[in-house]
């Protein structure tokens, strides 16, 4: 056989796809007094990447953990000083076993858990606009005027290591026992310490941004803000204080 009639060797091209993605999560949080509308709270949120992306593969492949179930509530967020001055600690964001710094409160909103006692107020909703890259998970807790069981009768507490003087909140997701140890914390805020009690109705709007990013770009157009989150809630720096 010449070399002209050798047959012809073909190499198959192990090209990359030109697909450099990727998903950025962020969050939002909105308290407020849905009466007076009053805001007490309105900023951005630390996300817990390592646990946020076990809750993902787990919900995805169908393991029937890591979805939200319950929002912590905890006084461990700050400390004041004598003179008045506040310091705000960091977000746990980090260790498999992060959780609040002294929770004192929980709630399922899990609407579809037998123990989310009003489903109606304590809920979580999808929303998603045909054609975006987005979808949105709010998620709204309401603490009616009753609870927490113990509250002061009025908000005008001058101590604020008080049980139910909140200045963090955090969402968990489902390892199979409402609130157990092992339910992973996915995202952790901090803000200015804020007093439930009796006389005072409150709701939180906890907005939950999963973006997917092409070539690892975003646009202005799809960061959370003003415009495009369901409470008219404000975008900040993702600290979580």
């Amino acid at each position: 056989m010449t070399q002209d009639n050798k047959p012809q060797e073909t190499k198959e091209e192990n090209k990359k796809p030109q697909d450099q993605s990727g998903v950025m999560i962020e969050g939002h949080i909105k308290i407020f007094d849905p009466e007076s509308g009053e805001v007490m709270v309105d900023k951005r949120n630390a996300i817990h990447y390592e646990n946020m992306s076990q809750a993902l593969a787990n919900s995805l492949a169908n393991k029937t953990t890591g979805f939200v179930h319950e929002m912590s509530f905890g006084n461990g967020g700050t400390t004041v000083d004598p003179t008045g001055i506040i310091t705000y600690l960091t977000p746990n964001s980090t260790g498999t076993n992060a959780t609040l710094y002294n929770q004192t409160y929980y709630k399922v909103i899990d609407d579809n858990s037998a123990t989310n006692k009003d489903a109606t107020r304590n809920k979580m909703e999808v929303r998603h606009t045909a054609g975006n890259k987005y979808t949105d998970i709010v998620c709204t807790c309401t603490l009616d005027y009753g609870e927490p069981t113990g509250q002061a009768a009025f908000d005008n507490t001058t101590d604020f290591n008080g049980d139910y003087v909140f200045d963090e909140l955090g969402l968990k997701g489902w390892e199979g026992t409402e609130n157990g140890s092992t339910n992973k914390l996915l995202t952790h805020v901090i803000f200015h310490p804020v007093q439930k009690s009796l006389n005072r109705l409150i709701q939180i709007d906890y907005t939950l941004r999963i973006q997917s990013l092409t070539t690892f770009t975003e646009t202005s157009s799809t960061a959370l803000s003003t415009s495009n989150t369901v409470s008219g809630t404000t975008s900040g720096s993702n600290t979580g204080y």
